[in-house]
């Protein structure tokens, strides 16, 4: 009975052996594809750096230039708004004239009515004294 017990102590003990190794096996296949996929990643992520690097140095040439430009451009538009209040003063100036013309008109227009209505009261006086 001792011999039976001591072969079914070996067989679980090569069984447990075999099932370490097989254990082992997948072990080290999985850590071989992880340290294939770190090297892939890891040179990815040195190639992404360095095109992140490139755009990063035409974003700021591009930036420098779009400065430029502005700053070129500023004085027209500093010019632009002073002319824009010029035209707001001579709209001004026009429209004061204007009223100041509209009054005058208005006065002439009675004055020269009262000279009209003076006129024809003139006149009919002289008709009346040479009827007399």
């Amino acid at each position: 009975m001792q011999t039976i017990l001591v072969n079914i102590l070996y067989g679980v003990l090569i069984l447990l052996v075999l099932l370490l190794v097989f254990f082992v096996i997948k072990l080290i296949q999985t850590m071989s594809g992880v340290n294939k996929t770190v090297r892939v990643v890891s040179s990815d992520v040195d190639v992404l750096l360095h095109q992140a690097d490139n755009l990063m140095a035409k974003a700021n040439t591009l930036l420098e230039d779009v400065n430029g430009k502005v700053a070129t451009i500023d004085p027209l538009f500093t010019a632009v708004a002073d002319l824009s209040e010029s035209v707001s003063a001579v709209n001004d100036s026009g429209r004061n004239f204007m009223s100041k013309f509209s009054r005058q008109k208005a006065k002439h227009a009675k004055q020269s009515a009262v000279i009209k209505v003076g006129r024809t009261a003139t006149g009919l006086l002289s008709r009346k004294k040479k009827m007399i």
